[in-house]
């Protein structure tokens, strides 16, 4: 009966995919924005979504959480806004608003009712063209940036060791250090160096503006030309081509730290969908996180935390769709009485024997039907239709990805999965982190 639904699943998923995606439209203006349109007419609501190509990986030592602060002072003072004017337009007009900041991205939305489109898109072109940063402003922020990291990190010791685990995950790129910012240099920003970092990367040829909802392009684009057509090209700074790094061999970090249970980060090097030579292996990659950690019936679930009682919980994860190459990870925390190096050694063992005998077909029909069902429930909402398209295109990739997903997971075959765990899940990619909890009493400490 399992495999009678997991086939339904997958056919149902297939189909829903299969179908012509909604309407959606790209365009640029002569000033370098490139402008997605997606049609969504089931309730008259509409998102803006304006996307800037530069994250923290895009960050100078020194400068690190340069974007995230930027973001925060985006919200400030522009040459027809004073602190708190844009907040409080969106909310008289019934409008919700928020921003978000990544390794590869900032991003700012806006969600109104359709006709208040207008309204959207003349605050945005405002932000794009016009900020300014007061000193006074600026410095009583960063204080803010601080105790968000003090909130969210610092006093938070499971977000304290992925911190610490993700700089050795990919050493020497910018993923190796946090998005929010090292504290040392968030103290020492200053106001000229934010508007630089503005100046520099906040230019219409290097952000994409997303609408979605009840739209169609013959209502946006007099408006968005309208708004954005008067605001200069700049250059936008030369960036590398993505290509696949060579293995960082085997790396190791031993955290003691205020955790309540002892942990296991375990990550890999892996291509991701820009910087793989084959882009079938990105779905291989996903088949893999899936089969061993795909739901209950996967093989980490089934055997560590049912099978072996090993593990209180434990979890795989490929991150493939990024600017750079992507990193499979698993991480873990034992049952009482477990060691570190027990888990570790029951997960790698699950690693070998998959890598030496490939998975079942029905194995693969079910994950299959996970990735596909799970992907067309987050397109439900306008919302998460424009966070595909804006995230899509900020990683270098075509909005039509998901018209050919379907068919390219439905291509990939056992041996492809166990020989991906056989090629990419080795010690010379690695790296671990083991998280242990500090003595309380020094009689715990004997």
């Amino acid at each position: 009966m399992r495999i009678v639904l997991s086939l339904l699943l997958t056919l149902c998923s297939a189909s829903l995919l299969a179908e012509e995606l909604p309407p959606t439209h790209e365009f640029t203006l002569d000033n370098g924005l490139t402008v997605l349109v997606r049609e969504d007419h089931r309730a008259p609501v509409a998102t803006v979504m304006i996307w800037y190509r530069v994250g923290s990986i895009d960050e100078p030592a020194g400068m690190t959480g340069m974007s995230h602060m930027l973001e925060h002072m985006m919200f400030k003072n522009t040459r027809h806004l004073t602190p708190g004017d844009y907040a409080a337009l969106v909310s008289r007009f019934g409008g919700q608003t928020n921003a978000f900041t990544s390794y590869e991205y900032t991003a700012y939305y806006q969600t109104y009712e359709a006709t208040r489109l207008p309204l959207a898109l003349e605050l945005e072109a405002e932000r794009m063209a016009h900020l300014r940063i007061d000193p006074e402003e600026f410095s009583r922020e960063v204080q803010v940036v601080l105790e968000e990291r003090r909130q969210r990190t610092d006093d938070n010791p499971n977000a304290l060791a992925w911190e610490k685990f993700s700089g050795i995950l990919r050493p020497g790129t910018g993923y190796a250090h946090p998005v929010i910012g090292w504290r040392r240099e968030i103290e020492q920003y200053q106001p000229e160096r934010a508007m630089d970092w503005y100046q520099q990367w906040y230019t219409p040829g290097n952000a994409v503006l997303v609408i979605a909802g009840d739209v169609t392009r013959e209502q946006v684009e007099p408006l968005v030309k309208q708004f954005f057509g008067p605001i200069d090209a700049r250059d936008v700074p030369f960036r590398p081509t993505p290509k696949m790094a060579d293995p960082a061999g085997d790396r190791r970090l031993d955290l003691v730290l205020p955790v309540q249970v002892p942990s296991l980060y375990l990550g890999w090097n892996v291509p991701s969908l820009a910087t793989a030579e084959d882009p079938q292996t990105y779905y291989i990659l996903n088949m893999l996180a899936g089969v061993l950690d795909g739901g209950t019936s996967a093989r980490i679930e089934s055997s560590l935390v049912r099978g072996q009682r090993l593990a209180a919980g434990a979890g795989a994860g490929y991150q493939g769709l990024s600017r750079e190459d992507g990193v499979f990870t698993v991480t873990a925390t034992p049952v009482p009485g477990v060691t570190l190096d027990q888990l570790q050694a029951a997960i790698e063992a699950e690693i070998h024997k998959l890598a030496e005998t490939p998975p079942e077909q029905a194995e693969l029909d079910r994950v299959r039907a996970q990735v596909l069902s799970g992907y067309v429930f987050g397109q439900d909402s306008v919302f998460g239709q424009a966070m595909e398209l804006g995230y899509l295109a900020m990683i270098g990739q075509d909005w039509r990805l998901s018209a050919n997903m379907a068919e390219a997971l439905a291509q990939v075959t056992p041996q492809q999965v166990s020989d991906a765990a056989h090629t990419w899940l080795v010690p010379a990619r690695r790296a671990m982190a083991r998280v242990e909890p500090e003595a309380s009493t020094p009689e715990a400490a004997q």
